[in-house]
């Protein structure tokens, strides 16, 4: 039997760092997680709650939405309304995990099992992050973005600079650009072209006004705005647009906006995967765990607390009991990901019919598979096996216009539900199905500088109230008129929010 590392619940640094070398040596070697190299760091239970409130980004820049965040979960944490995160875990080169000092040994070990091989093996694995983050550089764009945000404070004032990241913070849904992945985050690169940027404002200053256009006739203005419309095809990246032409913001605005785009960026795979990503961490913590126990390294007592506050986080509550608050992605990950190696390695006739191509074959790889090539969407539209529907008892309900006094049950888990509980469930996790589809279709660039957003009714669905608050924001950043206008799925106008601007006025 190997000697035994976790004796009681007291840990110390030198005790963790032997953990690690074993956990890292089970996960790397005999199971094949490929991982960046890890960076644990302990931290206190107000450090841990300073870094939930801040995205889970400690070296984050400052805003008054963090500290008010801060504040909420403190007293949540002090009331016992609310426990605290066990980690949190920066998608980074090295992958810096951070572990709370009040966590027992048996505890450390879950987290750096969980955190330093589970999420990391997933951020090096996984297609999205691969394409849309760049984990050698986000610590230093950070440390660059934080450095800038205080320095437009001291030099402009913080209401100022408040004013711009509240307003760029509201479209942060609405800063990326799905179908073009991002440049490489580099803080050098940043700096380099801030500098250039500078000097050739300055060079060409003097010379602005010989620069100037002859005036053009009127009707020359109505022909080139015809034949040059702005932007060309609708536009998804609001804040792109914004960052490049809005009228109104000064050059610091403007890096402003592009930081907040930036980090849009960088949080878009994990809203992508959030039930793959804690259902891998998930899976390998008890995996690994269990492996460790099986090999001597920990005892009963360890592993019975181990697995108690595994249950706990995977617990589901059903829809008519207390806390329930939708399905839980831990729950519906970890079953997913179970079920997968179950399917590969005790395959029934049922699992053979619904997924012939993986019944009968190696977990690791089909495993592997899954986790790099799959977003959430399409993760359970592949991968949601009728035995984990029977198991958490899924069902349907639909909500149909034609009919408003009454719900109907759409499908249930049984023989002719399976397929459409399957399509249903991954439609809720697409992008469109969280985030209203809007766009911007008209920039009146010769005449009154207004902007025309458009959103493509889905279902039937209007926007909520807050739309016209998200509205005002636009226009902070805009510095012009800002239409909003919906259109159903016919392409018809529905609906139109009038420039606030207008409103005010009539009331004046």
């Amino acid at each position: 039997m190997s000697q035994r590392l976790i004796h009681g619940s007291d840990w110390t640094f030198p005790l963790l760092e032997k953990l690690d070398k074993t956990i890292g040596d089970v996960a790397q070697n005999h199971f094949g997680l490929d991982c960046y190299p890890n960076q644990i760091e302990v931290i206190a239970s107000e450090q841990m709650l300073d870094a939930y409130a801040s995205l889970g980004l400690p070296i984050h820049y400052p805003h008054w939405s963090f500290g008010k965040a801060f504040i909420g979960h403190e007293q949540q944490y002090k009331r016992g309304r609310a426990g605290l995160a066990y980690e949190i875990v920066i998608n980074s080169n090295p992958c810096i995990s951070y572990l709370m000092e009040e966590n027992t040994l048996a505890m450390q070990a879950l987290v750096i099992a969980h955190a330093a091989y589970g999420h990391n093996s997933f951020f090096k694995g996984n297609y999205l992050f691969r394409q849309w983050t760049q984990a050698d550089a986000i610590i230093d764009y950070m440390v660059f973005a934080r450095r800038y945000v205080m320095d437009c404070e001291e030099r402009y004032g913080p209401e100022n600079v408040e004013a711009v990241l509240d307003a760029a913070h509201a479209l942060m849904h609405h800063g990326v650009d799905r179908y073009h992945h991002p440049r490489p985050l580099s803080a050098e690169a940043e700096a380099a072209r801030q500098a250039d940027r500078a000097a050739h404002d300055w060079a060409n200053f003097d010379d602005i006004w010989r620069t100037l256009p002859k005036k053009r006739q009127p009707e020359a203005q109505d022909d080139l705005a015809t034949h040059n419309p702005l932007p060309q095809e609708p536009q998804e990246n609001l804040l792109y647009f914004i960052e490049k032409h809005s009228p109104a913001l000064e050059p610091w605005q403007r890096e402003l906006v592009r930081i907040v785009r930036k980090l849009a960026q960088y949080f878009y795979p994990q809203g992508q995967t959030k039930v793959m990503n804690e259902g891998w961490a998930s899976f390998w913590h008890y995996t690994l765990m269990n492996r460790l126990y099986d090999e001597g390294h920990v005892d009963d007592g360890c592993l019975l607390e181990v697995l108690a506050n595994h249950t706990n986080v995977v617990y589901q509550p059903g829809f008519d009991q207390r806390g329930y608050s939708g399905i839980n992605p831990y729950a519906l990950g970890f079953g997913m990901f179970s079920e997968l190696r179950r399917i590969c390695e005790s395959p029934t006739a049922e699992d053979r019919s619904f997924f012939p191509d993986i019944a009968g074959g190696d977990w690791r790889k089909v495993l592997d598979f899954a986790m790099r090539q799959f977003k959430d969407e399409s993760f359970i539209a592949q991968f949601l096996s009728p035995r984990l529907m029977r198991e958490l008892h899924l069902f349907a309900i639909g909500d149909h216009r034609e009919d408003e006094e009454y719900l109907h049950v759409e499908a249930i888990h049984n023989e002719g539900g399976y397929r459409k509980l399957r399509q249903l469930l991954s439609r809720q996790y697409a992008r469109e199905s969280m985030v209203p589809d809007i766009q911007i279709t008209r920039f009146d660039h010769k005449g009154d500088r207004s902007l025309t957003l458009t959103h493509f009714q889905r279902r039937g669905r209007p926007l909520s109230k807050e739309a016209e608050v998200v509205l005002g924001h636009v226009e902070s950043l805009w510095g012009y008129p800002v239409h909003l206008e919906t259109r159903n799925e016919q392409g018809e106008q529905v609906h139109e929010v009038p420039d606030m601007r207008e409103e005010d006025a009539a009331l004046i």
